[in-house]
């Protein structure tokens, strides 16, 4: 997974004590345990702990640039994608903090190993004992009360006042992220009488049983999706998964059979594994996230090869997997040209540094060629689920600028807001220039309304939208109807698959980091305007969808026709 690669060091020829009697400053701290975590007591001192440090990053601010060069559908640069050893030039530390570093961690007998391409990320094992030495740190395990899962982790430590500015932090320690306990949306099995839901449709018209039931052809009518098969095997569309979510090819078939009967039914995806994850078949083990993500993937990019990528309970990394999925795609060589993951956190589970980490992460793969699209959660403006609150919650990695976020439409004649549909503006990520123009013109219609509760100068979500309410599936072979930006999310990443494709046939590079794009005026106009709706939650109305770009629905929902001639085909 992660290259083993021993990294180079430059040990500076000093004499270093051990770290207590060095000079330590106290370099993260939380004041209070979050409301879902509770206090057990004192870790064992003889329990293991996985941890990483990662290193400051080198010129995080040059390869933003190159990102946004490569991004910029006006750059002379467009398209001109960097290469995996030119974006690990830009991320790797710098030797000197390399050596520090290592020098440190040798002094004390700790084996380091590289964990991710780039060198910006160091991991070892130690006990809670040494752990607490190295560290200043007292460790405590902390019971995650909704699910009953234990975590070790402390409320404060300390590095040596001479690695600041070499070490960022040191993970997981205070990050309280809770574990993800699966899809919370309901599937509700179809019922007898309801109008039969629409397959292959000739015509441009949308079929009426499209207002209660959304299918492939639904969404070929509403947004103009071509049938026709891809043709450039190299162009590829990754689908995340995660919490044993398994994705069921009988499943798959039975979907195709019913809603694609133009595909072959054996039309399927392949297998990517990490963390010891895996993809069972038994009809019983199938995930319903997974049966979703991967049917409106498979099912709507007709013949792009769908990699499902199945995230095992092994990881290690304090965020679910999430750390250690986007490592191992930016190790290597050729990354999908999307990746689509319906899944994430609520903005306050997660420590500023984790946060801004992983989305540095997002900005390496997008400057590589890849669209990255995120779900933008299920709770309006109370987060990723309804939950009560006095300020808007965003979510992450919706607040990420380097990542594209999906909301939620429902309804055919016209499509209109999901009530559900996250969004809202960041508290760690200020608002990035490719869109102050569109959020400036959001924020002074909508006025004083909802002051206080969110942040003016975030970057704001979703960037965008697509159907995401009565979406029809097959689960444990049974068909039935799921909502949520789950739905969404792998709906306009197939869409951005099947341009990618038609540009790889032309010999011209993939779409990459969408946003600059979208943002764009010839981006904007390929989106149909969602006017009306809104996302209430903390006992407020929330946001209203509104011409132009909101905090609902983005810019809109695709219009395939005009972002082919948007993106120059």
């Amino acid at each position: 997974m992660f290259s083993s690669a021993l990294l180079v060091t430059c040990l500076v020829a000093v004499a270093y004590g051990k770290p207590m009697a060095r000079n330590m400053q106290v370099h993260e701290t939380r004041e209070q345990v979050p409301a879902a975590f509770q206090l057990v007591g004192p870790a064992p001192q003889d329990t293991m702990l996985d941890l990483r440090l990662a290193l400051v990053q080198g010129d995080m601010a040059g390869l933003e640039k190159s990102l946004m060069d490569v991004s910029d559908p006006a750059s002379p640069l467009k398209g001109q994608f960097l290469s995996k050893e030119q974006v690990e030039a830009f991320v790797a530390p710098k030797p000197e903090s390399i050596a520090a570093v290592t020098a440190w961690l040798k002094e004390n007998d700790v084996e380091a190993a590289q964990a991710s391409p780039a060198g910006d990320w160091l991991s070892f094992s130690v006990s809670v004992s040494k752990a607490s030495a190295l560290f200043d740190a007292q460790f405590s395990v902390f019971n995650h009360t909704p699910t009953g899962t234990t975590f070790i982790r402390t409320l404060s430590y300390s590095i040596p006042a001479d690695l600041v500015g070499h070490l960022d932090f040191v993970h997981p320690t205070t990050v309280f992220a809770p574990p993800f306990s699966g899809p919370v949306f309901s599937f509700v099995p179809a019922r007898a009488g309801k109008a039969a839901p629409a397959v292959n449709v000739t015509s441009d018209a949308v079929p009426a049983s499209c207002a209660t039931t959304i299918t492939p052809a639904c969404l070929q009518a509403l947004y103009g999706i071509p049938t026709a098969l891809a043709t450039q095997k190299t162009n590829t569309l990754g689908v995340s998964g995660f919490i044993e979510q398994f994705a069921n090819q009988q499943d798959l078939k039975t979907f195709l059979t019913r809603f694609r009967p133009d595909l072959p039914s054996t039309t399927t995806f392949t297998l990517q594994t990490l963390d010891g994850g895996e993809n069972p078949q038994q009809l019983s083990e199938a995930g319903i996230e997974a049966d979703l993500d991967t049917q409106y993937t498979v099912g709507i990019a007709s013949g792009v090869p769908t990699v499902f990528i199945s995230v095992g309970e092994r990881n290690r990394d304090g965020v679910n997997g999430f750390l250690d999925i986007i490592n191992t795609l930016l190790g290597e060589s050729s990354p999908p040209q999307v990746l689509s993951t319906s899944y994430g956190f609520d903005e306050p589970d997660l420590p500023t540094n984790i946060a801004t980490n992983l989305c540095n992460a997002y900005m390496q793969l997008g400057a590589r060629g890849t669209s990255i699209l995120f779900s933008s959660g299920d709770g309006g403006v109370s987060g990723s689920q309804s939950q009560s609150c006095t300020t808007f919650i965003p979510t992450f990695p919706s607040g990420c600028p380097f990542v594209t976020s999906v909301g939620a439409t429902t309804g055919i004649g016209p499509e209109v807001a999901a009530d559900f549909s996250g969004g809202g503006f960041s508290n760690i990520f200020a608002q990035p220039s490719f869109q102050a123009s569109a959020v400036t013109t959001f924020l002074n219609a909508i006025g004083n309304t909802n002051s206080g509760k969110f942040n003016r100068a975030g970057r704001g979500f979703p960037d965008i939208a697509a159907q995401g309410e009565n979406v029809e599936i097959v689960f444990q072979g049974e068909f039935g109807e799921v909502a949520g930006t789950s739905c969404s999310c792998p709906i306009t990443a197939s869409i951005i698959a099947l341009l990618n494709d038609e540009l790889a046939a032309q010999g011209k590079p993939s779409l990459g980091f969408l946003n600059p794009l979208l943002y764009s005026a010839q981006g904007a106009a390929a989106l149909t305007d969602i006017t009306s709706g809104s996302n209430p939650g903390c006992n407020t109305n929330g946001f209203p969808a509104i011409a132009g770009w909101d905090p609902v629905t983005g810019l809109g929902t695709p219009n395939f026709a005009a972002l082919r001639t948007a993106v120059g085909l």
